[in-house]
């Protein structure tokens, strides 16, 4: 009987031994599942130094890169101010030269206007003066005409005169020897 017992007890032992087994089992299967290989470590490891590695130098790179930027975003500010600077100068200069442009429009108006004024009056005197040389030409033609009839009239007083004398000549002689 005591080896009843003792087999019976070494079963026990035996089955407590194996529940504990399998739950060893189970836990090493949660730890195997839960865990990594040290190759995989050391792989992991690593490819997690060379990460860093690319990290720092992506940093080192975005600084040198940040820096670049700062000095171009200088640049264009500067650049900025100078094209602010120049616009306001052009500005200044075109609105000077519209100004002169407005002035010498007005200028060139009034000038115009004055020469249509003068051109006017200028056509007004010709006018005149061509109906004075109208008036001038009427009265060459009434003198010329004032003339040929006074060389008509003087020659024809001329010609009465020595009429008058031959008759007064012939008259005179025919009394003179009438009278003898």
């Amino acid at each position: 009987m005591a080896s009843l017992v003792a087999f019976r007890q070494l079963r026990d032992v035996i089955a407590t031994q194996e529940v504990l087994v399998e739950k060893l089992r189970r836990q090493m299967a949660i730890l195997e599942e839960n865990s990594v290989s040290r190759v995989e470590y050391e792989a992991i490891l690593k490819k997690l130094e060379k990460e860093v590695e690319e990290h720092a130098k992506t940093k080192r790179n975005l600084a040198k890169e940040s820096e670049q930027l700062d000095f171009a975003l200088g640049e264009i500010d500067v650049l900025s101010k100078q094209l602010e600077r120049e616009k306001q100068a052009f500005d200044n200069a075109l609105s000077s030269v519209k100004s002169k442009v407005l002035k010498e429009s007005i200028q060139k108006d009034k000038l115009k206007s004055k020469c249509t004024e003068i051109e006017s009056h200028i056509q007004k005197q010709e006018d005149i003066l061509n109906c004075k040389d109208n008036e001038i030409k009427e009265l060459q033609h009434f003198i010329n005409k004032q003339k040929q009839t006074l060389k008509k009239q003087a020659s024809d007083f001329k010609i009465q005169k020595q009429q008058e004398y031959y008759i007064a000549k012939a008259l005179g002689g025919k009394t003179k020897k009438s009278v003898k």
